[in-house]
């Protein structure tokens, strides 16, 4: 137990360069795929819902009648379900802004992680990965309150539904609250390019 507890503290900065990789990975890969439609598609219910983004879409304040009559937020009426192609919900999400926002967002969650891998040689722009991370981590765990799909919605069926809202995260809610990780993550490497730069200042 001793040796292992030497390992690991003799280990810390690898293991927090680990950390700028893990980062940039999931910054590359995410970023990369809001190049491609279905993942546009997939956020607009956290951009259309926040109250700080949803000014980037042109429908976010439009309602519509569902099948039932009742009035409901456009958007929802214009889901593809992943890996199906409906081109009438296409040329809505068009007219939306939502493929061209996701490529411009795209590539800034790509900037940021590719600030947090330099982050392994350059403190200064590590430190700024390291915070832009934790920024765009609070915008994301603030889907939280603004969305309502982050939570099971109260469907009926045979009988009354005995889990919904909150705290009974949906797929998506499960996604969000996974940022808490980047949150701290983003803190703890610009924490460590800010001592870097300080031994440099001394």
């Amino acid at each position: 137990m001793k040796s292992l507890a030497f390992f690991l503290a003799s280990q810390q900065s690898n293991f927090i360069n680990l950390i700028r990789i893990s980062i940039f990975v999931v910054m590359a890969w995410i970023g990369g795929l809001k190049a491609f439609h279905y993942e546009a598609e997939g956020i607009v219910p956290f951009v259309t819902n926040s109250p700080l983004m949803s000014f980037f879409y042109n429908n976010s304040d439009k309602t519509a009648l569902n099948e039932k009559g009742e009035s409901v937020a456009e958007y929802t009426l214009h889901k593809n379900p992943e890996g199906k192609i409906v081109q009438k919900n296409i040329d809505w999400h068009q007219e939306n802004g939502t493929y061209l926002f996701a490529y411009g967002l795209g590539t800034v969650i790509w900037i940021i992680g590719l600030f947090v891998l330099l982050g392994i040689w350059f403190p200064k722009i590590g430190m700024i990965g390291g915070l832009l991370t934790f920024g765009m981590s609070l915008v994301t765990l603030s889907f939280l309150i603004t969305t309502p799909e982050v939570y099971v919605p109260n469907l009926g069926g045979d009988f009354p539904t005995p889990q919904f809202g909150f705290p009974y995260l949906s797929g998506a809610g499960r996604l969000v609250i996974k940022d808490i990780i980047m949150l701290a993550g983003g803190l703890i490497i610009a924490s460590d390019s800010a001592r870097k730069l300080t031994k440099n200042y001394s």
